[in-house]
């Protein structure tokens, strides 16, 4: 995995659909990556809160809008916010503090470089009080 080139920028560019009499495809991620986690919030609740050691992870937003705030862990400095909209593709790399406040009910896919199972999660996410 390391050889993979990671985005640079919170938001990502997706390519343009795929489409034939068939249907449409939209490839969302060309990469490797070893958990896939459906996540629904509700209007107005905040996660995240944390910051991973190795972890990254993408997420595409299928329906909702997020308040995404960010910063390198251990600065002090006021995180950057950005909003992502529905049909937005956003990556975060390790030691990045992130947060996320949902301005509306919201639907997205977070596609992970580690595992998500309890013990893989706890030791490489370390909670703090971003928002």
């Amino acid at each position: 995995m390391k050889n993979q080139k990671l985005p640079k920028n919170v938001k990502v560019k997706l390519s343009d659909f795929f489409e034939d009499k068939r249907g449409k495809i939209l490839n969302i991620a060309n990469i490797l990556f070893r958990s896939c986690a459906l996540i629904k919030s509700k209007k107005n609740s905040i996660r995240a809160n944390h910051y991973h050691k190795k972890d990254w992870h993408y997420c595409y937003v299928l329906k909702g809008k997020i308040a995404y705030y960010h910063r390198k862990h251990g600065t002090k400095s006021k995180p950057k916010k950005i909003i992502i909209n529905k049909g937005e593709l956003f990556f975060t790399p390790p030691m990045i503090d992130h947060a996320m406040k949902f301005l509306s009910y919201t639907e997205f896919l977070t596609l992970g470089r580690g595992s998500r199972s309890k013990i893989n999660y706890d030791e490489d996410t370390k909670k703090i009080d971003l928002i």
